[in-house]
This record gives C-alpha cells, structure tokens and sequence, in this order.
C-alpha cells in the first residue's frame, strides 16, 4: 500500500466507512502475510514517531519525557502479536460426540469487518493505538477517533495513520463530539470505546441500535485495601507512585484508601514523605509532575477540595492548570469525592478495623475497574479475591497489572464491558465460526422418522 495523507472532512465518514467495507469484502485482510505486515508497518511507524508522540503528551498534560514513554509501552506486544498470530489464526480442533459420527468440528476465529476505536484523552496515543493492534491482528478495517480534547495527541495519531495506511484499511478521524455521535449513528461490525461511564451509556445506547457488539473501557472508584501486615515503605512509594502518576489521571489509579486503622497514621506520613521525595517540596516546579487536561476538568477536581482535611498538598494554581499531590482524611462515605470517580490528583482516606468491614464497604458500591490489596498474608490475599468482584486485581502494588499484556485488562459491570491485551485483543475483534463438517460415507438413521421403537435409544443418547 503507498503512503497518503488525506484531510477526513466529517462530510467523508459515510464514504470512508463505505470504502473500507468494500476493501474488507475483497478478503485482502484476511490473509495472515498481509496482517503481519501491517503490524509491522504500525510498529515502525510508533518508532519513527516518538518524539512527536512524547512532545505531544508533553503539550497536552505536561507528562514528563519518562512517562510520556509509557504511550509506546504496547509496542511489545506488537512483537509478540506477530510471533503469535499464525498460531492465533488457526482453526482449533474440538471433540465431536459419537452420535454426530461420522464428523469433525473446528473452531474458525475471523475478523468481524469495519471497527470503530475512539479512545480518551487522558493516555492519548497509547488508547487509540493500542486497541488498533489488535483489529489489524483479527484482520479488520478500522476507523479510530481519537480524542479531541488532548489536541495536540490527536494530531498526531492523525498524521501517523494517513502516513501508514490507506483511508479504505485504516482512517483516523478528528474532531469533536458532533464527530462522534456521526459516527455512531453509522452501522458498524464493533465498536471499542474507551472513557467514562456516562459516555459509556451514549455508546452502547447507539450501538443497541445497529445491534453493534461492544467493548466498554469504562473507569469507577478504584479501592486500594491496606491491612496492617504490610511492609510500610514499599507499600506507601507504590501507592504514592501509582496514585499521582498524570496527575491521577489513570483509569486504574487507586481511587481511595481504606486503611486498617492500626497503621493509618504511619502510612499516611510515609506517602506524604515519598510525595516530596518523588515531587519536592513544590510540585508545582518539579519537572516529573503533569498538569490536568483542561479548565473543566481542573474546576471539577478544585471542587473536590472542600471536604475533610489535607494531610498533604491541596494548593492550585488555574493558570498552569496545577493541582498539588493531595491526601485528604475525614472525609465519609456521602462526601462528594466519594460519589464519583476521581481521576485526579486527590487521595481520600478512609479506615476500618476488620478485613470484613472493609470487604463489605467495598462490596456495598459499584465493581470497580481495579482492586489493590497489599497485606502479606497469603489466606487475606485469598479471601480478597474470591470475596471482592473487580475487573482487575493487583495485590501490594498499583497500575503495573496493565502492563502485563497476557493478562486480559477491562471492567465488569459499571466498570466496563469486554477485556483486550495480548490474545485478548485478537479475540475481542474477531469472531469464532463453529464449523461442523459431516462425512458423507456413513448415516446414522436413528434421527429419522418413522420414530416407532426408537424412544429408548434417543433417551440412552440425552441421558447416557
């Protein structure tokens, strides 16, 4: 395929979306050589892009150059994808019961066709590429919208499809929320969205429509459970680390604290040490801390402000769009910070006395997206996991479990819908044809009617 950059007017998007359903029907995407050459194509392209990728990130949440880096942190698993995907491709042999002798049944992963990827601004280029990866692996057609609100991101995932791909393969479209809901008002084969429950609704709402599967990358209040058998400086460096990464901007943040009460006051003194340790004593010069996103988001953090106490942090600054690393205590279940997702730079703390309570607090709100327990203790870890429901677990750590692409990442219920990474990825994009293939050298006549004296051995069959 040459090289092109086009301009996608919204007036185009019907005829982009035609174009690739009439390149999908010509089956080139099915074809294994061909899919691993795109991937290869988009690998080097992310490699030939990366300061334009990190410059951007830079522009739009003042991420610093070490983790403006984690946008690229997917380009692995395009490596393992293409080592895997002829094995991933192929038909699975499944058992055949006696009765459907003579036969051989297969299971046939295909793509599903023409997809739509729109993903957040919050890891901009990173949640628009990498579900992107595995639509090609499954050989589809993909439209992906990136998010208008990081701007300068947005450009550049623009400009880098146009570069690598063909409009009728691959097509980003730009622009705002009226460019999305046009593209959902289309017919598509699957839609992958990424962002916040609310516009999780507007999506599979639209996809009802058009009986469109999705794919929901929702978010929620992720809790992070601390017993008193923990080893305090690792526990609070990666609680400090995990929560005030983009400026807590991260779907898989620790949303708050609940503390055995026993070792609260402890390690609230380390996290607010490691704050300045990872910070300084003014966040606000340091090189290492991003800023968040807009001026609607940063009033919606501020407001956040105006409960309990802070133990560390709380200043602002709304020109620089600057919220300083916070933790916040005395704060209760009905506060404000309590009654959405954070997706910020704010810690709320709560404590309990008894594993119990605090696996029933949890039990009491919406699944989150991720669960954090750190405690040494093997039987709490166990009982945790099968007495919590998440999308996600990470147990004396945070964040890192996304990263560990064999691992399927996505919610369940509020938190999302459908998981993607590594094989995931190439399933959530693909369909599985069962495929019965029957011999035509022998027929069992016992299905056909007359059925006289035929009972007893249909009932030997269902209830053998």
């Amino acid at each position: 395929m040459r090289r092109k950059t086009i301009l996608l007017e919204q007036s185009s998007i019907r005829d982009i979306l035609e174009a690739q359903r009439q390149f999908f029907a010509t089956g080139k995407t099915k074809n294994v050589d061909f899919r691993i050459e795109q991937l290869k194509r988009l690998k080097q392209a992310v490699s030939d892009y990366q300061e334009q990728i990190t410059a951007a990130v830079k522009a739009d949440l003042n991420r610093p150059k070490f983790e403006a880096y984690f946008e690229l942190s997917f380009l692995t698993e395009i490596s393992d994808t293409i080592k895997k995907l002829k094995s991933w491709t192929k038909p699975k042999k499944v058992d055949t019961p006696i009765e459907q002798f003579p036969a051989g049944a297969k299971i046939y992963p295909e793509p599903l066709g023409v997809v739509l990827i729109i993903s957040p601004w919050n890891y901009p280029f990173q949640l628009a590429i990498s579900p992107l990866l595995g639509a090609i692996a499954a050989g589809n057609c993909a439209i992906v919208k990136p998010s208008e609100i990081a701007t300068n991101t947005s450009k550049v995932v623009a400009d880098l499809i146009a570069h690598t791909f063909e409009p009728a393969y691959v097509a980003a479209i730009t622009g705002g929320v009226e460019i999305s809901q046009q593209l959902l008002t289309e017919k598509f084969d699957y839609i992958f969205f990424t962002g916040g429950t609310r516009v999780g609704k507007i999506v599979i709402e639209a996809a009802a429509k058009n009986m469109t599967p999705v794919t929901l990358e929702l978010g929620g209040k992720s809790p992070c459970i601390v017993e008193s058998d923990i080893q305090l400086e690792y526990t609070a460096k990666r609680i400090t680390w995990g929560k005030f990464i983009n400026a807590g901007q991260t779907c898989v943040a620790p949303d708050y604290l609940l503390v055995n009460q026993a070792v609260k006051s402890d390690l609230l003194e380390k996290i607010k040490q490691y704050i300045y340790e990872f910070y300084g004593e003014n966040p606000a010069s340091s090189p290492d801390y991003c800023r968040i996103i807009n001026e609607q988001q940063f009033s919606r953090l501020t407001d956040l402000l105006k409960d309990g106490k802070i133990v560390v942090g709380g200043e602002s600054q709304p020109g620089d769009r600057y919220i300083a690393p916070t933790v916040i205590e005395g704060i209760s279940w009905d506060s404000p910070i309590m009654q959405e997702e954070i997706f910020g730079p704010i810690l709320p703390v709560l404590e309990y006395s008894d594993l119990s309570e605090a696996i029933a607090l949890v039990n009491s709100r919406p699944k989150p997206l991720a669960l954090y327990f750190f405690s040494i203790n093997k039987d709490n870890q166990r009982r945790v996991l099968r007495e919590t429901s998440s999308g996600n677990v990470c147990i004396n750590d945070t964040v890192v479990q996304f990263a560990v692409t064999s691992l399927p990442f996505g919610g369940v219920g509020n938190s999302g819908i459908g998981s993607y990474h590594g094989k995931a990825s190439f399933n959530t994009f693909s369909h599985y044809k069962s495929v019965l293939n029957k011999g035509l050298w022998f027929d069992l006549s016992i299905r056909y009617a007359p059925y006289k004296n035929k009972v007893n051995l249909i009932k030997k069959v269902i209830f053998k």
